[in-house]
This record gives C-alpha cells, structure tokens and sequence, in this order.
C-alpha cells in the first residue's frame, strides 16, 4: 500500500554568484616572494591607484574586502617569516594590496546544492497558527568538488508550503576559534584508532598534562621535532597528530548575518577535501535544554572522520570528531534524546546494514548492534539513514534508503520501539519515494537522498536531493505512513501484543483497493501486510508466516496465476483467495485449478468478505 507523496514546487539550485574570498598561495616560496618585492617596488601612488581599483571591483561582493585583505597579508607574511625583511613598515595600502593578491573567490555553489537536512528554527516567535520556522542545511559543492555547509531559512505555513527568506550576496566564511581542551586518554585511544602506534607519540604525550590545550600540543611537537629530528615516517606521525588536534575548533558568526550568509567551510586539514552529509537535529536534555546538533563526514582526499557540530544559535558553533571503534564510516545519525539514560546513534558500521548504538559520552561509541539488513530488491546493495529518527507517539520514524538495480537509490521508513530502539516494528517493503523522469538526472543519475526530516501539520515533511545536482522537498500524511508500518494489534506505548485474527498478506497493485482492504481487515482484528506486486508478495511470503493470502490477479511484474503456481510448486502451505473485478468462467476455472480456494469480486463487500474469511480460515 503506497502512502501519498505530494511533492512540492520549490527547487533549490545552485547559484554561481554566490563567492567567499578564499587565501590563494600561488606557491613556491620564489615566487611568492616574487610577488611581494613587486608590491614592495611600486611607487606609493601606483600601488594606490591598483588598490582602490581593486576595492572599487569587489568591495561590493563581500561584506569587509579590505579587512580579508588584511588578514591574508598577515597569512603570507607568516609564511614567508624573515625570507622578506621590512614587510611591517609598509604603509597600510600596500600591505592590503599584498593581501589582495594573495586572494582569491571561490564559487561555493557553483557545481551543486543537494543532500539538505530540515530542522525547527530556535526562534519560533511570531507565526501564525499552524506555522513553523525552519533551518535547511545542504551540501554546496563548488569548483574541485569541495564541499561546504551552507543553510537557507523560510517558514512552513499551516498547508506546509514553504516561504524562504531572500537569499543575501554576501557570504561570510565564520572567524576559526582553536581553545579546546582535549583529554590525554581519549585523544591517544583516538590514535591508536587510526593505527597510530610508535614512540613518537610517547615521546609527544609525555611532555603534556593529562588535559592540554592547542598551543600546548604544537609546542610539544615542535620540542619534540627539535630533539629527535625526524626522518619521513616519523613526520608524518607528528603530521598526523596535527591534524587529529586540528579536527576540533570552534567557529563564529557576526549577528549581522543572515542564514543564507553563513557557510561553514572546511577549516581542518581533515576535511580540506570537503564537509558531506551534515544530518542535523534539534535534541533535548534531560533539564529541557535544547540544543542543536549535527553529525557529518570530513573528507581529506584520502580518508574520511565522522565529526560533530553542536551550536544553540546557528551563529556559534564547536566541532569535533567523534571517536570510538565504531565511529569509522558515514551516516552516523542522533537521536533526539536520551533513551533510558543513554544517547543514542544510528550508524552504518559496514556501508551495507543499519546498526544503533548507545553511549555515555556523546563523543564516544562503541559497541553496536544490528537492527536492518537489505530486505527487498530496491535495497539488496545497501541500506542506511536519511537523517535523525523522529519521535512519533507510536515509535521511532527513521527514514531509510535503499539502493537497488542500477545503483537507484530510493528513500524507504521504519519504524523502532521508543523504548527500546532496537526492536524494528515495521518497515516499508515499498519504496516511500524514488527518483521520477525531473529527479533522476544529474550529477549522479536515478539518486533521492535526505539527511533529516521533520513532522509538521500531522505531515512527514522531506527535504530532499536530486540525483546530487539540486534539492526540492516532498510531504506525506504522517497516519498514512505509521499506518503502514504498524502492526494491526499494535498500541501507542505499549509493547506488541499476540494478535488475537489471523494473519493476511494482501496482494494488490491499485492504491484505492489496498486502503479500502486494509481498512476492513485491521478494523476487524486481523494482522495485516500489503505488498504491491507479486515479486514484493515473494519476499514477504519468505520471511513471514501468513495464515491467507488475498491477491489480485491482474498485476504488473508477476500476476495472481503466476503466485500461485510459485506457491504450489515451493509446496507452501498458504491459503489463496483471489480478488478481481472481470472474473469469466474461464479465468475462474483457471484459478480453481491452480488451487484457489475462493474468488471474491471487487469492488468488495465489507460484510461478504469478513464472512468468507471467517468461513476459509475456521475450516
């Protein structure tokens, strides 16, 4: 039974206007230093006349040009040390001129706008009833498919439209703030998680307290550099040490930016090769407290960190990686509290099955357990999550994808005990959404994905990408959807019960036919599974034990007939009751000698039915 997708206008693309300046080292050392003296050499007008020019281009592209400017002669100045001598007696136009050619724009969107996360805005003042201010996160990738974090802010109104703030010009690139204070025992297990093991990480731990700040690290290591003057294997264990310290910072924004005018771009060594996949969430303590969090994958080039960002403004934030053994792939997902005591994370441990796992320390994970492998043919490559699990009154909604032939990724659910998360309640053996003829071209053709979604306005509210190229969003009725996940014997807050009716696998193509069915069945105590095909049918029927099937003759993929035959030949001792609105005494004849034991036409008669059921099922 398909649950309803209404999928809406808004497209987000992305938009090659939209530039940070970025520090641009044109490398080797000669020629930077090159460069300078030519600055250094100019006549103070002529250096003037190609400065203000300069700032007469671009200072209307980014909001503080010549303080940029500044800051990158301040970079090339430190890099190049004492190889230029006299550089601070310059005047202040020809050290910002240095600085503008040290400078460069990067298109952050330029390539593509995909992979967004939807969560509530902290600010909900303000709205008309039925409204709800939300935060979109993407994925932005520009030129050499670098990945930054950028957002948009809008509001959903009480039908779920979504209005969006205008989108300013001015990107700003967030001021860098390294004053963690990390842990000795956590930063060496981290380590030795990435199997860096040798004495010169004795030799540097050993000249530090058992908590450290930044500074305190790089001068270790340059003591350490100085002492034992390394050769090639040991410089890239010290390298390495930097970068593990580099993987934690903090970032600001001016209050004077909007939304759209934050990017977080990559910062630490760890991720120079881009930000992917932010799963955003808005969590609540244990006091009340709410706070934002996001989990994503940092990419060097070469290998990846899951990492954490937490923030309470969206102007403020601090990042982190995320240790522990099994804190080593992509699609790590939090959930949105505490569960008896402990977080909570989804993860996908082996890039093929959904794992969950608990901890003490939102920081540390270790042991996990297996709670979703492939099931069905549209996710026998692989599984995962879209985004953190939402809490529903009857269980854990965690929106999955599943890729299939042809490498199509499609976005399923499920559904998981609130109390305990590790119990699957139901899941979708049909797709929830998969790429039509507009969403399956791009970058990476036949591709949905989403990294969070929310409820609003009793809706399932998803933002999400098209084939890794832009972003649109869809809805879906949030009781449709549990309804198909649930167990008919299930209750809100309660654990599954032993169902008291049989247990009926419905086989019907048309969407109307398997509400209706559904509807009669639940309503009148029976276990209820629908399967749109004969080829779902299969699946279900090898896994569950069913007590009768209903099935349609006329199906698209592998008909009634073609069921039954499967079923007597597997020797499978289900009951086969056929559904069909153009029986002829042919077709009839047909069925019965395959072994049907009933034909009931449609439209169905509520009554007739319950009846026939009752009669079949207490032979």
């Amino acid at each position: 039974m398909s649950t309803p997708i209404h999928r809406k206008p808004i497209r987000f693309n992305s938009d090659a206007k939209r530039v940070i300046a970025r520090f641009f080292f044109p490398g080797p050392d000669t020629r930077v230093q090159t460069i300078i003296q030519k600055v250094i050499d100019m006549p103070e007008q002529a250096a003037n006349l190609v400065l203000n020019e300069t700032l007469r281009e671009f200072s209307t592209r980014h909001r503080n040009i010549s303080k940029i400017f500044n800051k990158h002669f301040s970079r090339v100045s430190d890099i190049m040390g004492d190889r230029i001598s006299n550089l601070s007696q310059l005047s202040e136009q020809k050290r910002l001129l240095i600085g503008a050619y040290f400078t460069h724009e990067y298109s952050i969107e330029s390539a593509a706008f995909f992979n967004p996360s939807m969560v509530e805005d902290p600010d909900q003042s303000g709205l008309q009833q039925g409204a709800k201010r939300v935060i979109i996160s993407f994925r932005a990738t520009g030129e050499g498919h670098i990945s930054s974090l950028v957002f948009r802010g809008g509001i959903l109104d009480s039908e779920n439209n979504l209005h969006l703030k205008p989108v300013g010009r001015l990107v700003d690139e967030a001021e860098a703030i390294r004053n963690f204070v990390y842990q000795k025992e956590i930063f060496c297990q981290k380590l030795v998680e990435m199997q860096i093991q040798d004495d010169v990480v004795t030799k540097v731990m050993d000249k530090l307290r058992f908590e450290f700040d930044y500074n305190e690290l790089h001068n270790a290591i340059g003591q350490t550099m100085q002492e034992i003057n390394p050769d090639n294997q040991q410089k890239a264990i010290l390298k390495t040490i930097s970068w593990l310290a580099d993987s934690h910072y903090e970032i600001s924004f001016s209050f004077d930016t909007a939304i759209s005018d934050r990017v977080i771009f990559p910062i630490a060594a760890a991720e120079s090769n881009g930000i992917e996949d932010a799963r955003f969430v808005r969590f609540t303590n244990d006091d009340g407290s709410v706070k934002y969090y996001a989990t994503y994958t940092a990419y060097n080039g070469f290998t990846i960190m899951p990492k954490l960002i937490e923030t309470v403004d969206f102007y403020k934030f601090k990042i982190m990686p995320i240790n522990g053994e099994n804190a080593q792939n992509k699609g790590m997902a939090l959930f949105p509290r505490k569960i008896n005591g402990k977080y909570a994370m989804l993860a996908r441990l082996d890039g093929i099955n959904n794992y969950i796992m608990f901890s003490d320390d939102i920081n540390l994970w270790h042991d996990a357990i297996m709670i979703q492998e492939p099931g069905f043919p549209w996710e026998f490559i692989q599984i995962g999550n879209c985004g953190s699990p939402i809490e529903t009154e009857y269980g854990w909604l965690v929106i999955t994808h599943g890729v299939g032939t042809m490498r199509k990724y499609s976005l399923g659910a499920a559904l998981l005990d609130l109390n305990d998360p590790t119990k699957v309640i139901g899941r979708l053996n049909e797709p929830l959404l998969s790429p039509n003829e507009e969403e399956r071209e791009g970058y990476v053709p036949n591709v949905v994905y989403s990294c969070g979604s929310i409820i609003s306005n009793q809706e399932l509210v998803i933002p999400f990408a098209m084939s890794d190229t832009s972003s649109t969003y869809a809805c879906a009725p949030l009781e449709d959807l549990l309804g198909r996940l649930l167990p008919a014997e299930y209750k809100k807050g309660t654990s599954l019960k032993v169902a008291t009716k049989a247990c009926i696998l419905i086989v019907e193509d048309e969407l109307i036919n398997q509400k209706i069915i559904s509807a009669i069945l639940k309503t009148a105590g029976y276990e209820v599974e629908v399967a749109p095909d004969g080829i779902v049918a299969l699946m279900q029927i090898a896994k569950k034990k069913f007590d009768l099937i209903l099935s349609d003759i006329s199906m698209p993929h592998f008909d009634g007939y073609q069921l039954l035959e499967y079923i007597n030949e597997n020797k499978i001792d289900i009951p086969v009751v056929f559904l069909t609105g153009q029986t002829s005494m042919e077709d009839e004849i047909r069925g019965l000698k395959l072994g049907a034991i009933e034909y009931i036409k449609k439209p169905v008669d509520r009554d007739l039915l319950l009846l026939r059921l009752d009669k079949i099922l207490n032979r």
